[in-house]
């Protein structure tokens, strides 16, 4: 039996394998971008195939498809959607530019697929790949499509792993709201927070950095499809884009709309490198928080301790009993990858040139890059991190109670000038600023702020007594 099958196409003959569900021009793309070995997220692959199935509907509708192509062309496209034939999506990201290739290699899957389900052979096309299958559209408007309908496609699963790492960071803080520490500004100590506060401030981040995603997402829901070629909509029904975005509606669920403007949206990636920061801004965030809780988790017996995070597996090949912070290791590298992610979009993003920006292959792959690594990985740290992670109350009031700086909480009585002077003896002695502050008032050598007098022992404990009045709300 013959390994390959001959196809045509406006370059000639070229050879096929003969199962592969895609053609000649998609088999050039394989022997001519062999880049990376990378493919196409589903992400990417499902937002092409809906497109492809409305397409059919729409032209059906409007008297331009007969309906057993079109039958068939929905059948192979619903086929695609569900994800049964991802590994006839074959060509490397890196490839020509606009995606030409992977709209192809689209076009070419569901045309063969359906000439199959019309009774055809593999090559026979019945059901033509452009003629068909790719009719009143342009590689120009899908793949922009495509793009915004495969990041909404995950929207919501990236929003649903950042409100559990919320809640997460929120239980923790009721959970720790009680325990008094050091704060720290510049990694030196600072006044009195308590754990609760920290984590509730973590929680609140990743809380508005969702916000900032989801609306940055709305300008996604404006489809361009429709707009042909340049925008003008060339070789497309009027009312092509009307009953796309209609139909699109339907067959997602999502709640898109028209573009107001059909050459803007070939022109501009704006909305995608918009949504893309997004991401990398949550990306920041997270690598703060990260390396926050490796720094709280330091030593054990020569670092701050103040958290314990679950051991999840040996931390060292040659020191026994060593436990690293493992998934907070892991969630900064995640991040880092997804910030360079955010790079490459932007700079994907400026490269259009004209009516067209033929950089989408890349801004494709990047933004469904970013929204994979950040859900598997914001999902990994809340579960095998912060939903385990525990409090050292004994270290964390430890240090708070050698904390020199809780002095500030005398500067009403004493002023700023003896409150240094008392740090600077406190920390020369190696004493607590307690003890040497009400030593100091029982020597009458404290003077009060404002007034001509000594200030006394009693003053200085009730200033000191409550440390958890010092931390605020």
């Amino acid at each position: 039996m013959a390994s390959t099958r001959t196809e045509r196409d406006s370059l000639g003959e070229v050879q096929v394998p003969a199962d592969a569900l895609y053609g000649a021009q998609t088999q050039r793309a394989v022997e001519n971008f062999h880049i990376s070995g990378l493919r196409p997220r589903p992400a990417f692959i499902w937002s092409m195939g809906v497109i492809k199935r409305a397409a059919a509907e729409v032209n059906h509708d409007l008297g331009l498809l007969d309906a057993q192509r079109a039958e068939a062309i929905v059948q192979a496209a619903q086929e695609v959607m569900d994800g049964k034939w991802n590994d006839q999506f074959v060509v490397d990201p890196f490839q020509a530019g606009a995606g030409t290739s992977h709209n192809m290699n689209v076009n070419e899957v569901i045309a063969n697929r359906a000439t199959q389900i019309m009774g055809g052979k593999l090559g026979e096309y019945l059901v033509h790949p452009n003629d068909h299958v790719n009719m009143s559209q342009s590689t120009n408007d899908t793949i922009p499509t495509a793009i915004r309908l495969g990041c909404l496609w995950r929207l919501d699963e990236l929003l649903t792993v950042l409100k559990n790492l919320t809640e997460a960071l929120n239980e923790k803080a009721v959970e720790f709201d009680d325990i008094v520490k050091s704060g720290r500004t510049h990694l030196q100590d600072a006044v009195p927070v308590r754990l609760g506060q920290e984590f509730g401030a973590y929680a609140k981040a990743v809380e508005r950095d969702a916000e900032r995603i989801r609306d940055a997402a709305e300008a996604l829901r404006r489809l361009g499809i429709g707009g042909t070629a340049v925008g003008s909509g060339l070789n497309a029904h009027p009312e092509y884009h009307t009953r796309m975005v209609a139909r699109l509606s339907m067959l997602t669920g999502f709640r898109l709309r028209e573009s107001d403007n059909l050459f803007e949206s070939m022109q501009s990636m704006a909305d995608m490198a918009a949504f893309s920061s997004a991401i990398k801004t949550l990306a920041l965030t997270l690598i703060r928080i990260a390396n926050d809780f490796r720094l709280l988790a330091s030593g054990p017996a020569t670092g701050l301790d103040e958290i314990r995070l679950p051991a999840v597996q040996p931390g060292s090949s040659i020191m026994p009993g060593k436990v690293n912070p493992v998934m907070a290791e892991m969630l900064d590298m995640a991040m880092m990858h997804v910030v360079g992610r955010e790079v490459s979009v932007s700079l994907a993003a400026q490269a259009g040139q004209l009516e067209l920006n033929v950089m989408m292959p890349l801004i494709a792959y990047e933004l469904f890059e970013q929204m994979q690594i950040t859900i598997e990985s914001v999902r990994a740290f809340t579960e095998k991190a912060v939903r385990g992670v525990q409090a050292n109350r004994e270290k964390a009031e430890g240090w708070l109670e050698k904390n020199a700086i809780i002095v500030t909480a005398l500067n009403p009585l004493i002023g700023y000038a003896q409150g240094a002077a008392l740090v600077k003896e406190a920390m020369k002695r190696n004493l607590p600023i307690r003890e040497v502050a009400i030593q100091k008032a029982k020597d009458g050598e404290l003077k009060h702020r404002d007034e001509d007098r000594a200030v006394s022992v009693e003053e200085i404990k009730s200033a000191l007594a409550d440390l958890r009045k010092l931390t605020g709300k």
